[in-house]
């Protein structure tokens, strides 16, 4: 029987999502981009993990969540200031999700649980919070790479991709290389595999 904790919490991620004022064209139709993100997390996740539980499929749903509140441009550019933004991002998911989780009914320690795959910690050491990189990874590949590789050189995102790679699992690679897309972009990642693989 499905916990109706759990489909309350999934419609109220889904519903601060949907608040999103960026929108990306699926099937002709424009939605909120980071709905959308969320929904291709989890179903990335349910590949790799079929038997996923409730807290991971969450921490899927909500490892984003109210992203658009913090824009890049409040912090100062360079490497400095976009790691102060990504780390008051995860402040943010962090805390909103736990504010859901609470007001649907979970406990303390479902609730950390969650906050924690959210925040990725563990990562290397955790299989459930490799699960969710590896569905991170796999989304970016998919929905971002052929956008990025139109505006740098081959050089530097095949470098891109390799990072990304070397922080996904065997099977999130596999997974990688069988996704359907451009010739130029799965010509990407099969070069940046090679380099993972050579660890250059």
């Amino acid at each position: 029987m499905t916990d109706a904790r759990f489909e309350s919490a999934l419609g109220a991620i889904d519903a601060a999502n949907s608040a999103d004022p960026s929108r990306i064209d699926v099937a002709g139709a424009a939605r909120p981009k980071e709905l959308v993100h969320a929904e291709l997390v989890t179903g990335w996740v349910l590949r790799l993990r079929p038997n996923a539980g409730p807290d991971l499929l969450l921490a899927a749903r909500a490892h984003h969540v109210c992203r658009w509140m913090i824009s890049r441009s409040s912090y100062p550019p360079g490497r400095r200031g976009y790691l102060r933004w990504r780390g008051a991002l995860h402040e943010l998911h962090v805390e909103r999700v736990g504010e859901i989780l609470s007001e649907v009914g979970y406990d303390e320690a479902t609730i950390g649980r969650v906050q924690d795959l959210v925040a990725k910690r563990g990562l290397g050491e955790d299989p459930e919070v490799q699960t969710l990189e590896d569905a991170l990874c796999l989304v970016f590949i998919e929905t971002q790479l052929h956008e990025l590789a139109a505006r740098v050189d081959d050089n530097k995102i095949v470098g891109i991709v390799a990072k990304t790679l070397h922080k996904m699992s065997d099977e999130a690679i596999r997974l990688a290389g069988a996704i359907d897309s451009l010739p130029h972009d799965r010509e990407i990642v099969e070069r940046a595999t090679i380099e993972r693989a050579r660890g250059i």
